[in-house]
C-alpha cells in the first residue's frame, strides 16, 4: 500500500535526528519547508500527496513551488534552504528504495552573495575585553570578562561557549569542543584565556556540580546568549562601537586577526570549525579588501 507523504516525511525526520543527529533547529526549519512543499503540492497537483504524486513530480513543479515562496517573500537563503529541504527528502526516499525522482537535483539553487564579516578592529577588541570587567559586581565582571576572553582568544561560538561545564575547569592547553553537526575539535588555549575563566571561577559564589553550566547568570542560572547579546549591546553604547559588534563579532575578529598576523587558513578553518574552506577564505577577503582601501588612501595615485 502507498505510504501518504506524511508518513513518508516522519520517516525522514527520524533518520535525520537519530543517524544524520541533526540539530533541533535544523529538524524544526527542514520540517517546516517540508511542509510548506506539500501544501503546495496539494494545492497545485489538487489532491492528496503520495509516493505516486512524489515520483511523478517534474522540474517545472518545484520550480513553481520556488515561485510561489518568492511571491511569499522568501529570499535567496530561504529559497537555498527549502531546497535543501526537498533534496534530502528525495535522497532519503531513494536510499530506502522508496521511489528515486531526480527532479529536485535538476533545479539550479539561487546564489547568495556572502557578506563580508564585521569584525572589531584590535584596538577596539582589546578596549571591548578591558571594558568588560566593569560590572559593578566583582564576579559578574569576572565573568563577563572570562566570557569574551574566551570568544575573543578561541573563536568558539556563543553556544559553544555557553555550552561548556563547570568540570571542564582547570582548562588544560587545549579544550574539546563538539560544534556544528556534533564535529569535535581541539582549540588550543591562550594562558590569558585559562587565566580569566579560573579567576572567575574562584569568585563563583554558587556551589556547582561537575555538570552545571560553566557561565551562570546572576541567580545562578545557565546564562542565555541573550545574556551575552545585551552584555555587548551595554559595552556597544559604552565605547560607541558598531551595531555589529556582537558576541559573534568576537569570533569573527578572532579568525581575521589571527590570518592578519600569518596565520594559515587551513589552521583556521580547523579552530573556526568550518565544514568549508570557502566559508574561511571569506576573511581573507575581508583581509585583501582592507588592504586596498588603506593602499589607495596611502598612496600618492590614490586620490
Amino acid at each position: 500500500m502507498a505510504r501518504s507523504a506524511e508518513a513518508l516525511k516522519r520517516d525522514w525526520l527520524s533518520f535525520l535526528a537519530h543517524e544524520r543527529r541533526a540539530s533541533p533547529h535544523t529538524l524544526t526549519a527542514y520540517s517546516h519547508d517540508l511542509d510548506c512543499f506539500l501544501d503546495f503540492l496539494a494545492g497545485h497537483l489538487g489532491g492528496a500527496i503520495a509516493e505516486e504524486s512524489l515520483a511523478g513530480l517534474s522540474v517545472s513543479d518545484i520550480r513553481a513551488f520556488i515561485t510561489a515562496r518568492r511571491r511569499d517573500g522568501l529570499g535567496p537563503r530561504g529559497i537555498q534552504r527549502a531546497l535543501a529541504a526537498i533534496r534530502s527528502f528525495f535522497r532519503h526516499l531513494a536510499r530506502e528504495n522508496v521511489l528515486d525522482n531526480p527532479a529536485a537535483r535538476a533545479v539550479r539553487t539561487p546564489r547568495i552573495v556572502r557578506s563580508l564579516p564585521r569584525p572589531l578592529s584590535e584596538q577596539d577588541a582589546e578596549r571591548t575585553l578591558a571594558a568588560a570587567a566593569s560590572h559593578p559586581v566583582h564576579w559578574l565582571a569576572a565573568r563577563d570578562s572570562a566570557l569574551l576572553t574566551l570568544l575573543y582568544g578561541t573563536g568558539l561560538r556563543i553556544s559553544e561557549a555557553l555550552s561548556l561545564k563547570r568540570g571542564d575547569v582547570p582548562f588544560g592547553e587545549t579544550l574539546s569542543i563538539l560544534g556544528k553537526g556534533r564535529k569535535e575539535r581541539v582549540v588550543p588555549l591562550l594562558p590569558v584565556v585559562r587565566e580569566a575563566v579560573e579567576h572567575y571561577v574562584s569568585l563563583l559564589p554558587f556551589a556547582q556540580a561537575r555538570e552545571a553550566p560553566l557561565f551562570v547568570s546572576r541567580t545562578g542560572r545557565p546564562m542565555s546568549a541573550r545574556e551575552a547579546q545585551l552584555l555587548m549591546q551595554r559595552l556597544r553604547g559604552a565605547l560607541g562601537l558598531s551595531a555589529k559588534a556582537t558576541p559573534h563579532a568576537l569570533r569573527h575578529s578572532f579568525a581575521t586577526h589571527v590570518l592578519a598576523g600569518g596565520g594559515d587558513l587551513r589552521a583556521v578553518q580547523e579552530l573556526l570549525g568550518h565544514a568549508s574552506l570557502s566559508t574561511t577564505q571569506t576573511y581573507t577577503r575581508l583581509e585583501t579588501e582592507q588592504l586596498m582601501r588603506i593602499y589607495a588612501q596611502a598612496h600618492p595615485r590614490g586620490g
